[in-house]
């Protein structure tokens, strides 16, 4: 079982950063990747961002390129969200989870943490 623990959202002005982080735990924590999804308000839940976790390699949503970055520690199993030029549309509850790729090279979540809420105000 692993645990997924989020930290980091908050309300912040139009334009501003936020940085958000996960902390994983577990028996054996050995994921293939892990990401970030979200949820806005009367919103299905997206993906925002994922990142293999031995190359390092990235994936993003097309509307936030150029403006969040997704890190991870490997020593310290953290999964780190760093959000720049945030819009009101990036209002939402953060979720970090961790999974892995299908044969349609989709990220699939296995566990997630319980969110974190991040609020762009205009």
């Amino acid at each position: 079982q692993v645990q997924l623990v989020e930290s980091g959202g908050g309300l912040v002005q139009s334009g501003g950063s936020l940085r958000l982080s996960c902390a994983a735990s577990g028996r054996t924590f050995s994921p293939y990747a892990m990401g970030w999804f979200r949820q806005g308000p009367g919103k299905v839940r997206e993906f925002v961002a994922c990142i293999v976790w031995v190359s390092g390699r990235t994936y993003y949503k097309d509307s936030v390129k150029g403006r969040f970055t997704i890190s991870r520690d490997n020593a310290k199993n953290t999964v780190n969200l760093q959000m720049n030029s945030l819009k009101p549309e990036d209002t939402a509850v953060y979720y970090c989870n961790a999974g892995e790729f299908n044969f349609l090279s989709d990220y699939i979540p296995a566990d997630w943490g319980q969110g974190t809420q991040v609020t762009v105000s205009s």
